[in-house]
């Protein structure tokens, strides 16, 4: 079995989180559909190129952008992701450079979370883990926009652990303050040129590469190390099937 299908663990722990067929009517089998949609994340290859033993391209596609449309995938992602509380939360964002066939919107148009930074037309995923390296959230912005304000979305109305880790690239009092009126401390060292230094004990600070490492382990999918997704829905919805797809490698090394 290729490495991209769903192995017996994983597939019982994700078929009970799929909406049921619609009464009266028999779905293509969901198991075939899934394994050939982890197939186009994890080669990038274009949905065209699916192997025919995942069926028909349209099909899976249709799925794909069907219940990308509807939130099915990021339900799935949640309902995995709130399975256990976090003792300890870590924040990050990475780039992901976007490719040509994900630019081209219209002039005027929404953006889609597509902007211009350094490196070009970029989206940039912001992160949080909890202290496995497990995804608990994630949202999506244009490349330029900056860690530390959009910090307060990621973690709005999420169950805030006891300590909070990021680095100074989120250095700004707001969000300390945000944090502790949230009964959370952050520990996020300060920039270099301010007067009063703020420091994290370093083996604190060290657990930063949990995140980090999460952001190696989702760009191993190549359409998220770079984004062929035109809408902003199905990007997230990308997202939301690799980060599940740790959760359930986490789950099938621990059964």
């Amino acid at each position: 079995m290729a490495r991209y299908d769903l192995s017996e663990v994983e597939w019982s722990i994700i078929e009970p989180l799929l909406p049921p067929a619609p009464a009266g009517k028999q779905r293509v089998d969901d198991r075939r559909v899934l394994n050939g949609i982890f197939w186009v994340l994890r080669t990038g290859s274009p949905w065209r190129d699916l192997p025919a033993r995942y069926g028909p391209s349209t099909t899976v596609y249709n799925r794909f952008n069907r219940w990308a449309k509807r939130g099915v995938w990021l339900v799935v992602f949640e309902a995995l992701a709130r399975e256990e509380p976090a003792a300890l939360q870590l924040i990050d964002s990475s780039i992901v450079k976007a490719h040509q066939h994900a630019a081209g919107r219209k002039k005027g148009g929404p953006d889609h979370a597509i902007g211009r930074s350094r490196g070009g037309l970029t989206t940039k995923l912001h992160a949080v883990v909890n202290e496995r390296g497990l995804p608990i959230r994630f949202v999506i912005t244009a490349g330029q926009a900056s860690d530390k304000t959009t910090a307060p979305i990621l973690l709005d109305g999420l169950p805030l652990a006891p300590d909070i880790v990021a680095d100074r690239g989120y250095s700004a009092k707001a969000l300390i303050e945000w944090c502790a009126a949230r009964g959370a401390t952050a520990h996020i060292p300060s920039q270099r040129n301010v007067r009063v230094m703020r420091t994290v004990a370093p083996p604190l600070y060290r657990l930063r590469n949990l995140v980090e490492r999460y952001f190696n382990k989702l760009k191993h999918f190549r359409r998220i190390a770079t984004r062929f997704d035109k809408l902003a829905r199905n990007f997230m919805a990308a997202v939301a099937l690799a980060s599940t797809r740790l959760w359930l490698r986490h789950h099938e090394s621990t059964t």
